[in-house]
Parts: structure tokens; sequence; C-alpha cells
């Protein structure tokens, strides 16, 4: 089980708002760096409770891209991209992800930044989101961010103390 801390600023929606996340796994930094880096891992875990990914690339280097297809379990589909830009095996990784629209266009972009420390053999890992820019149909999407991420979260807790 993973203990959580979750700190945003929820009610301000668009671009400045910023979500800090603080979890506790018990499973090694190696093991859960990879679960963030490796395209076959992300997919299994990524996104809220009964999502799957049917599109997950990631070229996990400074300049390269992520693409993630959510599904939703009514099988709407959520494309979400973005760019590493900054990673430091097995430390910290930076990337923006950008909520699509129908047509391909970013909705809204965020810059998030993910640290792993290991203490006897568990990891913390603190995520922290801000929204870079906004549209007015990012809303939504930005109202949920807080709980979006807690669960998916929650999902890489299981899926890295699955063993």
């Amino acid at each position: 089980m993973a203990e959580q801390k979750a700190k945003s600023n929820v009610g301000e929606f668009g671009v400045g708002q910023k979500l800090t996340m603080t979890r506790v796994f018990d499973a090694p930094r190696d093991a859960v760096f990879a679960a963030w880096t490796d395209a076959k891992q992300v997919a299994q875990w990524w996104g809220p409770t009964g999502f799957t990914n049917p599109v997950c690339e990631l070229d996990v280097r400074p300049g390269g891209a992520i693409l993630i297809h959510m599904r939703a379990p009514d099988g709407t589909v959520y494309p979400m991209s973005g760019v590493y830009r900054e990673v430091v095996p097995p430390e910290r990784l930076v990337f923006t992800s950008n909520a699509l629209d129908k047509e391909g266009r970013a909705m809204f972009e965020n810059l998030n930044t993910v640290v792993f420390t290991e203490h006897g053999g568990k990891t913390t890992v603190t995520l922290r989101a801000e929204v870079l820019k906004s549209s007015a149909a990012a809303v939504q999407y930005l109202a949920g961010m807080e709980m979006g991420w807690k669960l998916t979260l929650d999902r890489l807790g299981a899926f890295v103390t699955k063993g």
C-alpha cells in the first residue's frame, strides 16, 4: 500500500494551476522508475481506474516524444502527447503533457516533474504538475486533474507492489 499526500490550488482551473502529490511505494527506486519509462509497463497503469492504453509510445530522452491514448470504460479515447525535457535515471523525469481535442490540437499543456527517492527499499515519488497553457475547452479536464493523478498513482502503486 502506498502512503499519500496531495496539495493543490483546486478551484483555479487554468494557467498557473499547480498540483503536488507525494506517494511512498513499497518497491525499489529502479523498479518504480522503470514503471514510468518502459512503454509496456506504463500502458498497464497509466490513467484512472478502468482505463486502458491502446497506444503508449515513449521516447525517454530529452526532446523525445510521448504519445498515449487512454480509453475510458465507455470507449471514449483521450489522446495525450508530450515531450521529455529532462531524464535523470533513476532520479527525475520532467515532461510536458498535452490533452488533445478531436482535431489533435492541445487543449492545455502541463509541465510534470517526477522525483524518485529511495529509503530502505521503498520509493518516494513526488509529482509536481503545473498548467503552462490552457484553452476554454480545458476547464472540465483541469477540474479533474487532481483526481486523475490520484487514481493514476493508485494504479501505479498496485502495479509496482504486485511483484
